[in-house]
Order: structure tokens, then C-alpha cells, then sequence
């Protein structure tokens, strides 16, 4: 229904007062409280009560807008205020249209009723109280005078819902406190053309977005907001800005759209989209609208408050250690959180800043440290130290000799931990050490925490996998480990090559050696089917301290070629550099991992692509490309013997032949795997044109960033977890539903590095980009009294997040090394269960 008969646009500029120049004073104060006991009053047909004044929405004592809740959603209102300063806009009827028609289809208990007006004597008590929700869909301009503007003001703080639609936007420019309902303003003078761009739905639970495709394309006219709202709203839906022209004032990688939070005592949802009348006739934009109107008209709940990051505390929960002590931490270097809420986290073994570095490699005391093991229990708020091992992994050693990336390396707690107290530690033991050599052994031990002291007990060793490694020549010792529900244990292992010899590319000079043992061709490790380096190993522990091999693996152990060679079994994954975190997903056990790669600081139209840091969805077994492809299979040059500096051909990535003289294993390899996020110092995710062999251009001219939202520079990954809420565990502090099925990516720095969760695709398409990301750095707070340098995150049971950050310095602990504890205090989804309009819906809502 309307409230005045539908008129020529020129005929309804009389329905409304203009005002011309700024508001002065537009809140009421005294105004604004009676006229909220009055709007209460009326919503609840009672005597108008005492003046109240604003409200905490989460707040659930405090006063808020009681409508009857009748079977169904009949007797539920909608205002459609569609009033503008100057000519309407041309979306008014079909947007008038598309809201009748969506308040008389649906379920009986999400249906409601439209009122449309241009009048703006509607803001009144009387009047206002009658409807659960209320639509802008106006154009820009001055269209309440100040009693109307304090009649809406008063009207969200007894607990009304506010639906603003495109244009809403340029309304009420004088007031401050719309601005604040509107949540951004329009930058420029709006949009020009309709352009067909691509929406990036990233809540894929808010009733506004959860029908929607989460790559929606889609053409509108699309705003450019004059500050980002991020963060001060929850964004629901953002705009893909390299998927259209965004002109002057574009935003950039974060580009919301549409958005909501509670606001002022009650609800307000805003989307940027519904600028053309054909926008009102698409199937899928009104699903948008009508999740947004059920929101907001109490007729279904939702959490728009899940991003906001004034919801999120982070809280150092580890003190600076003891001068010459590791009290609280050691070099940070990797948790696992048990069933039970306790945090266990080790240090690889670098000392204090005041260690001495032996340099001397007939010294025995060479590169020894003490990889420590630490607990943090949440209930009492304490640190205990529950052991540490002697390890190779301090500083000296290498061919650097001031450096070394050995030690203790991983951790990951037994299934069944709880009960049996059994945990599993990379390391490497320095009693195993070949100084005549410069090799070391790497082992995968269990051992078993002391259930009457909390000690590791070290006389429980159970040696389950060892293999060799170089330490002549720096680094790359990986370390993650992850369990499966099937009580499969992942390994992952840096390829144990040096970062030099290559020009930071593609680590295949097979020259250097020492003994015999080449530290320069990650062939040898990486690229060969029978090295365990350079991999993401699979192994099925038994009670007897020994494994079996799952199935599914890359290989079984008994393949051969014609050139000889063979395989090992354990490997799940070849061709990583340096995997320093992996994950599992507990709901789907999918494999996550992210890989440090090499140092070229561009691109070279001679041996390939720059340095690319590196994250995969790995859903089977296979090769991910490590030393002969990167990126979205970006091929390298390949070397080979008298002379190395020479290029020889281009590796084919889908036809990989392991050609090394250093290979002991199989010649014809599996393909490469393309990778879902790879970035750069150029950027993220950075292709190239190809030629008729497929190879790409290299030319940082001709490149195209498939990710923006990510850059390098100095970068190392850290893969993260997928989150996945579970209502039956989730607890005070845990983080809300909205990041369940998000993927965790960052890196060791925090500046323009990744730092987000972002949503993949449906299916396991190999090298399917993220169609979504959200940027964390707010959250988890950079800079140098924050999180600077993350080595690792973790999802404890109750929901909230735990975060390892590394320190200042390399190699060592300091002041600023620290077990952080995130945690969300934005409370439950709004409306409250008691207050959702309708029988059914309630139901769903309890």
C-alpha cells in the first residue's frame, strides 16, 4: 500500500520540506528521548513511557521496540521513503515494485507488508511505530527537517531496522549521526555508466547473502565510498574493482558494497548496489534485498558484527623471559593446541641474543641448542616449561656460519592426547651431527608427556622416521606438522638447499658440493621421488612406535623407470621449498600448506619467474612444481654441467623429467600442480601472457595481478587454519560462525604481506583462486608493539585464536617474542531469539 497516491515525480516535491545549507544542532536531545518513548508506546499500543536515551544493542536489558509476534509474519510493516531532494530517481518504481513482491512471496512467517511515501510527516512517533523496518530508497539531498531526522533517530533507538538502497547514501549530508547509519558516503559525483562487474560474497551466512553465488556478476552503477568503511561496518559484499572500471577514487582490493551492524539500538543493513531499474528485476539481487529486509524487520537473525575490529581484544599472554633464561618462550618456531584448551609451543634452539656463536666446526660444541617445549594453561593464565631437547640449531653452522634453520622444528599432539599424553616432535638431535661431513639427521619422534609432573619424559623416544640432511650450506628445514581424523600424521620438510648459486631462481645449480653432496639443486631434494626433503610426507603412527603407509600417497616405494631410480612411500606432496606451516581441515581433511620461495626480486625473461611465496589447497597427492614450475605452472629455465650459468630449455610443467646428475630417483615425474595463491614484490599472483609452448612473457609490463589484495616484498608464508565453528564447543572469547570454512593465510611480516582469511571455491579444482579475502591486519594487530613477525596461528577448541609471534631479531629470542591470545567480544547475532518476529522463524532461531 502507499500512503498517498503514486504521482509524476514534479508532482510529490511538495510532500516534503527542503532545506538549503547545513544543519545546525539536528540531534534533539530532549526532542529525540520523548519522541523514542513515544515511538515505543505506539509500536507497543501502551502509554508512552519515561524518556530513554541511546543504548548498547547488545545491551539486552536496555529498552528495545516490542512488536507483537502472530503466527507468520502477517501484520509486519515495511516503510518504503522514497522522497529526494531534486528529480526522483529512476529505480523508485521498480524498486517500490520489487519490494511489494517480495513482502507477498516466501514462507507465510517471512511475509510483510509495504507502505511507500514520499511524505516525510511520517517521522513521527505515531506514525513511524507502526512499521518493524524502514527503506531509503532515495537519492541524495536534505529530505527530513530536524523533528523528522530525531523521529528516525529515536525510532532506531527503541529498536527499529533501517534498509538503506544505493542512493541512501547521498541523503541527510549535514548529519553526522546518518552518516553513521549510512555507514560511508559517496566520493565524487557518483557513478557514471551501469557496468558489469564481479561481487565478491564473502558472509555466506547473512539472510541478505546466503542464496547468492560468491562470485556474482552482475552490472549496476557502483559507488566509490570517500572513507572505507571496513571494519566500522560488516561488510557482507565487496566489488571485484579489476573486473570493471571503478574511474577516479577507486578503493582498491576493498571495495565494500554492501554492509550492516547494529546501530544506535537497532538494526542497519545497506547496499551500494540497486542504482538501475533493472537491478529490481534480477532473481538474485532481490534475494539480497529480501535477506536484508527479513534482518531488519526481526524477521530473521544474523551477526553483523562479525567484522567489525573493535570486536576483537588481543592480549599478550607470555611475559619477556628471565635474563639468560627460557622461562616463557623460547625461539618461537611452532603450537598445537590440545582438547583441554592448553596451548604447547616450542622453540627451535636459537639462544638469547647473548649466546655465543661457535663457529669452529671441529668444535663439538658447534651449532648446539635447546629446542624447548612450553605449555600455556588459559585457566590458571601460566607458563610451565615441559622440556626441551638438545638439538643442531643455534646459531653457527652453515656455510654462513652465523646461521642455521635446524633445530627443533615442529609439534603436533596424539589424537587421543588427552588421554594418552603423547606428542610428536621434527627435530634435529645434535648427537647425530657429522661434523667431518657437515650432515645431520632429521628425525619425527614421539614421546610422551608426564601426566604427573607435565615433564616431557625423554627416556620415552620412539623414533618413528629419520632421514639425512646437509647442514653445510643454509636452510630450508620446513618443520609443520598436522593429524588428520583418520590419525594420519603430515610432515613437511624444507628441501634442504641453500638460497644462493641460482640468482634467486629456480634452486637447480647442480655444481656446488661438499663431500659429495650437492647443497645447491633442490632436484636432489625437492624434485626427487626418493629424497624426503622438499615434501609433505604421510604417515600412519602406531602404538608400537613404528607407521604404515596410508593409502592415497604419491607413490608406493616400488616404482621404477628407465633410467632407474625409485621412490619413497611417505611422500604425499613433492615439490615444496620451504613448508614452514601446514594445516588440515577438521571437517573435510583437506591438506593446507604454504611454501617459502626463492630470492629474485623480478621476473627474468631468461630463467623465469620472480620469487613466489606460495599457498595450496591440496586435495590429492601430487607434485607442486618445486624447482621446475611456480604460480599457476610458471615454468623455470633449466641447468645442467660444464657450466650453469648457461640456459638450457624451458621446463614443461605438465611433462617433468628430473634430469639432475644428482637424481638417485625416478627421471619422468609427476606434472605439475598449479597453486591457489602465489605473490611476489610485484604483487599478488602475477601471469603473463604466453607463447605457443605456453611459456609465459616475464614481462613486468605486460603482467596481470590475479590476486590484489596481496603484495610481497620481504615475505615468508605462514600458512594458517581453516576455522570451523562448532556451536557445541564454541565458548566466551571464540570467534563467530561467520569465518567457519575460511582459510587463515599470512606471513612472517606485516606490511603489505598477506594477513586475511579468504573463501575459497566449492570442489577441489587444483589452482582454483580464492574467491574472497579478508584482511586480518586490524584484528590481529600489526606493527611493533603487535604482532609483527607471525610464525604461528592456531584455533583453540573454544573458538578463540592463538598467535606465536617470532620477536625482533633472527635466530634467537627476545623481549618481543610472545604467545598472543585473540579473542571476540562483539556478542550474540541480532535480534535477540525472543524478539524475531514470527512462530516459525523463532523456532529456527533458538
Amino acid at each position: 500500500m502507499r500512503l498517498e497516491p503514486r504521482q509524476k515525480p514534479s508532482d510529490r516535491r511538495g510532500l516534503y520540506r527542503s532545506r538549503l545549507g547545513p544543519r545546525r544542532g539536528s540531534r534533539r536531545a530532549v526532542t529525540a528521548a520523548l519522541l523514542a518513548a513515544a515511538v515505543s508506546a505506539s509500536l507497543l499500543g501502551a502509554t508512552p513511557a519515561a524518556p530513554v536515551g541511546p543504548h548498547d544493542p547488545t545491551d539486552r536489558s536496555a529498552p528495545r521496540l516490542h512488536l507483537p509476534s502472530p503466527p507468520g509474519g502477517e501484520n509486519v510493516r515495511v516503510l518504503v521513503f522514497h522522497a529526494s531532494a531534486g528529480a526522483e530517481p529512476p529505480t523508485v518504481d521498480a524498486g517500490i515494485e520489487a519490494a511489494e513482491e517480495i513482502g507477498r512471496s516466501g514462507p507465510a512467517a517471512e511475509r510483510f507488508e509495504i507502505t511507500a511515501t514520499a511524505d516525510p510527516s511520517v517521522f513521527t512517533a505515531d506514525r513511524l511505530g507502526r512499521f518493524n523496518a524502514v527503506v531509503f530508497l532515495t537519492g541524495g539531498g536534505d529530505v527530513l527537517d530536524p523533528a523528522q531526522e530525531a523521529g528516525l533517530e529515536s525510532y532506531m533507538e527503541a529498536g527499529g531496522g533501517f534498509l538503506g538502497i544505493h542512493g541512501a547514501a547521498a541523503a541527510e549530508p549535514y548529519s553526522e549521526w546518518y552518516s553513521g547509519l549510512i555507514g560511508a558516503r559517496p566520493a565524487g559525483d557518483g557513478p557514471g555508466r551501469a557496468q558489469r562487474a564481479t561481487v565478491e560474497v564473502g558472509d555466506r551466512r547473512n539472510p541478505a547473502a546466503k542464496d547468492l553465488p560468491p562470485e556474482w556478476k552482475r552490472p549496476d552503477r557502483w559507488l566509490n565510498w570517500e572513507k572505507n568503511p571496513s571494519g566500522s561496518v560488516h561488510t557482507v559484499a565487496r566489488v571485484r574493482e579489476r573486473s570493471y572500471d571503478p574511474g577516479e577514487g577507486a578503493m582498491g582490493w576493498d571495495h565494500p558494497v554492501s554492509w550492516c551492524r547494529d546501530y544506535d539500538g537497532g538494526r542497519s543493513f545497506y547496499t551500494g548496489m540497486g542504482g538501475t531499474a533493472d537491478s529490481f528485476q534480477e532473481a538474485d539481487f532481490r534475494s539480497h534485498l529480501r535477506g536484508a529486509l527479513l534482518w531488519t524487520a526481526r524477521l530473521a537473525r544474523a551477526d553483523c558484527q562479525a567484522t567489525i575490529t573493535s570486536n576483537y581484544k588481543a592480549e599478550r599472554v607470555t611475559s619477556p623471559n628471565q635474563p639468560g633464561q627460557s622461562d616463557q618462550i623460547g625461539e618461537p618456531h611452532g603450537m598445537a593446541t590440545a582438547d583441554d584448551g592448553r596451548v604447547f609451543y616450542i622453540g627451535r634452539g636459537g639462544g638469547d641474543a647473548e649466546a655465543p656463536v661457535v663457529t669452529d666446526w671441529s668444535d663439538p660444541e658447534i651449532g648446539k641448542g635447546q629446542g624447548t617445549v612450553h605449555v600455556y594453561d588459559p585457566s590458571t593464565g601460566k607458563v610451565s616449561l615441559v622440556g626441551s631437547l638438545t638439538v643442531f640449531g643455534n646459531k653457527g653452522g652453515g656455510d654462513e656460519l652465523v646461521k642455521v634453520e635446524e633445530g627443533l622444528l615442529g609439534i603436533a599432539l596424539d589424537p587421543d592426547f588427552t588421554d594418552n599424553g603423547r606428542l610428536y616432535l621434527h627435530y634435529t638431535p645434535h648427537s647425530r651431527l657429522d661434523r667431518d661431513k657437515h650432515m645431520a639427521e632429521r628425525r619425527v619422534s614421539r614421546f610422551t608427556v608426564d601426566p604427573r609432573t607435565g615433564k616431557l619424559d625423554e627416556s620415552s623416544e620412539k623414533v618413528l622416521l629419520k632421514w639425512p640432511v646437509q647442514v653445510h650450506s643454509c636452510c630450508h628445514a620446513g618443520g609443520g606438522m598436522a593429524f588428520d581424523s583418520k590419525g594420519d600424521l603430515y610432515i613437511a620438510t624444507g628441501d634442504n638447499n641453500s638460497s644462493q648459486f641460482s640468482g634467486g631462481y629456480s634452486g637447480n645449480n647442480p655444481e656446488p658440493d661438499y663431500k659429495g653432496v650437492s647443497f645447491a639443486d633442490a632436484r636432489r631434494t625437492a624434485g626427487n621421488t626418493n629424497n624426503l626433503n622438499g615434501k609433505i610426507l604421510r604417515i600412519h603412527p602406531e602404538d608400537d612406535g613404528t607407521y604404515t603407509l596410508p593409502e592415497g600417497n604419491l607413490f608406493t616405494g616400488e616404482e621404477s623407470d628407465e633410467g632407474g631410480g625409485k621412490t619413497r612411500g611417505e611422500i604425499y606432496v613433492m615439490g615444496v621449498r620451504n613448508p614452514a606451516r601446514i594445516s588440515i581441515d577438521p571437517e573435510t581433511d583437506v591438506l593446507y600448506a604454504g611454501w617459502v620461495g626463492p630470492d629474485a626480486g623480478e621476473p627474468s625473461t631468461t630463467w623465469g619467474p620472480a620469487k613466489y611465496d606460495t599457498f595450496a589447497r591440496i586435495t590429492h597427492a601430487g607434485n607442486q612444481g618445486w624447482p621446475y614450475c611456480m604460480g599457476n605452472k610458471q615454468p623455470y629455465r633449466d641447468r645442467g654441467l660444464p657450466d650453469p650459468d648457461k640456459p638450457l630449455g624451458w621446463y614443461d610443467c605438465d611433462r617433468l623429467k628430473n634430469e639432475s646428475p644428482n637424481n638417485d630417483g625416478l627421471v619422468n615425474i609427476p606434472p605439475a600442480q598449479p597453486n591457489n595463491i602465489w605473490y611476489s614484490p610485484q604483487g599478488g599472483a602475477p601471469d603473463y601472457p604466453r607463447d605457443e609452448n605456453g611459456v609465459p612473457s616475464y614481462k613486468p609490463d605486460e603482467q596481470r595481478l590475479l590476486l590484489p589484495w596481496l603484495k610481497g616484498g620481504g615475505q615468508a608464508t605462514m600458512d594458517g587454519p581453516v576455522y570451523r565453528y562448532d556451536k557445541s564447543t564454541v565458548s566466551k572469547g571464540g570467534w563467530p560462525e561467520y569465518w567457519d570454512g575460511k582459510w587463515f593465510v599470512g606471513d612472517f611480516y606485516d606490511s603489505e604481506q598477506p594477513r586475511h582469511a579468504v573463501l575459497m571455491p566449492d570442489g577441489d579444482e587444483p589452482g582454483a583462486l580464492p574467491v574472497h579475502a579478508e584482511s586480518l591486519k586490524k584484528i590481529i594487530p600489526v606493527g611493533e608493539d603487535g604482532i609483527r613477525n607471525l610464525m604461528d596461528w592456531k584455533f583453540a577448541p573454544d573458538g578463540s585464536l592463538y598467535v606465536l609471534d617470532y620477536g625482533r631479531g633472527f635466530f634467537t629470542s627476545d623481549d618481543k617474542s610472545a604467545l598472543w591470545h585473540v579473542t571476540y567480544e562483539g556478542g550474540e547475532a541480532t535480534p535477540a531469539p525472543g524478539d524475531v518476529v514470527g512462530t516459525a522463524t523463532k523456532e529456527a532461531a533458538r
